[in-house]
């Protein structure tokens, strides 16, 4: 019986690229900025960093897979396009690594940007060595199936957030955001904005010129006596 577009088993078309400028743009710029300019609703929670230092920025290539089964995520990667972040919704299931060492040595090798993992991943060391951008809930050395079900290229849950291929992945030491295809510009220019003044407050403080009265205004507001 062939499982060709059958929900669970599926492979959809590739999302839209996002032009290079964009990503050099984002690349810039810090998530904590990038989630002040969309509400503090749209980032990942409760994901590690499992590489040194690399940013990781690009568009999603998303995939759901069963929880310990790792065979989309390999035609995942045979897909990508470089630049692409591999963005996998494991169920959260740590029981089972879901990607190790020589996937990554494969991702790296097509040029993927890094893995977003909301699961398990193995050979720690091997990321870590690397510095392949890589975020993931867990680790075991228990190795996954490869057999299926799994889709690529649907809207996927990672970490409280909604994901949908064509988003942009941005990751940092301070985590991770994923910003919608069609609000990039709005969300750049927010945040570029928002990186400019706190520029200007940061030259503030160091001058001590800060104004601090917010403080005490809101205090008597709430009825505090200082």
């Amino acid at each position: 019986m062939s499982h060709a577009n059958h929900l669970g088993f599926r492979i959809l078309p590739m999302p839209a690229s996002i032009p290079a400028g964009m990503i050099d743009a984002f690349g810039a710029i810090v998530t904590p900025h990038i989630s002040d300019n969309m509400h503090r609703l749209c980032g990942v929670t409760g994901l590690r960093r499992y590489h040194r230092e690399k940013k990781l920025v690009g568009r999603a290539l998303t995939v759901k897979v069963r929880p310990g089964d790792n065979l989309m995520i390999h035609k995942a990667i045979d897909m990508a396009e470089p630049g692409d972040v591999i963005v996998v919704d494991g169920g959260a299931e740590v029981t089972q690594a879901l990607v190790g060492e020589l996937m990554q040595m494969h991702a790296q090798v097509r040029g993927v940007a890094g893995f977003v993992i909301d699961g398990a991943i193995r050979d720690v060391a091997a990321f870590h060595a690397a510095d392949f951008p890589c975020f993931a809930r867990g680790n075991t050395h228990r190795g996954p199936f490869k057999e299926g079900p799994g889709e690529i290229n649907v809207p996927v849950a990672v970490g409280g957030l909604v994901i949908e291929a064509g988003d942009l992945i941005v990751g940092d030491e301070d985590g991770l955001v994923a910003v919608p295809a069609d609000r990039l510009d709005e969300v750049l220019q927010a945040a570029q904005a928002q990186a400019r003044r706190e520029q200007q407050r940061k030259e503030a403080i160091l001058a001590g010129q800060d104004k601090r009265g917010w403080i005490d205004a809101f205090l008597k507001e709430k009825g505090v006596i200082a």
